[in-house]
């Protein structure tokens, strides 16, 4: 039986790290955010729509969707963000659940910034959570995407409160110490889910 973990946190909380402590640990990680990049490509089912309803001046001279333009403009217009997610998600959530129906490991892990908006975690027999403080998040989206102070905030303050998610959380990664620490905490929540699986009388609950 395969076990099926979401995965998620808020903007530059970590989340990617910690799915690929996760993945080195030897559960099969689908990255949705980069699923929904391929659903949004010249030619992919999401991307007439999108530029539909987004017009032409989102895309780059090759004609594919220049993910920056868009996001300044989603970022800055809950309405438009809402518009997005709702041609993106359908498509993203299609493909994501072919490539668990795919998966053989015995622990499939799906890492989403949208992962409980969309609705995805109901399927998930647990959620993980990444966790961090707004400051550090706000730090690292300047550090590691070149924003501004005042960009980054906006992207922050898109998202609903961390809070949220914690509450809904059946496993909580705190990121905002050091890359070891992170680790230590991965590896001991992988070794319980581990020792879980190797009982006979395993029946995972869903997170939903």
């Amino acid at each position: 039986m395969t076990v099926l973990i979401g995965l998620t946190g808020n903007i530059a909380t970590g989340k990617s790290e910690v799915g690929r402590m996760l993945a080195e640990l030897g559960a099969r990680v689908i990255d949705a955010d980069a699923v929904a990049h391929q659903v949004m490509r010249r030619g992919g089912p999401a991307y007439a729509a999108v530029v539909e309803a987004f017009g032409p001046d989102i895309l780059r001279p090759d004609g594919e969707i220049d993910r920056a333009r868009l996001g300044a403009i989603v970022f800055a217009d809950a309405e438009a963000l809402r518009c997005l997610e709702a041609i993106v998600h359908p498509e993203v959530i299609a493909r994501v659940d072919a490539l668990v129906r795919e998966a053989t490991e015995p622990v499939v892990v799906v890492e989403a910034i949208k992962l409980i908006e969309a609705g995805m975690h109901r399927d998930c027999h647990a959620l993980w959570v990444v966790t961090c403080p707004r400051e550090q998040q706000i730090a690292r989206l300047m550090r590691t995407r070149g924003l501004s102070e005042a960009e980054a905030v906006l992207r922050v303050d898109a998202q609903p409160p961390q809070a949220e998610k914690i509450a809904l959380a059946d496993v909580v990664i705190d990121n905002s110490h050091t890359l070891a620490e992170t680790r230590r905490q991965v590896v001991a929540e992988w070794k319980k889910l581990v020792g879980e699986l190797r009982r006979p009388t395993h029946t995972p609950k869903n997170c939903g």
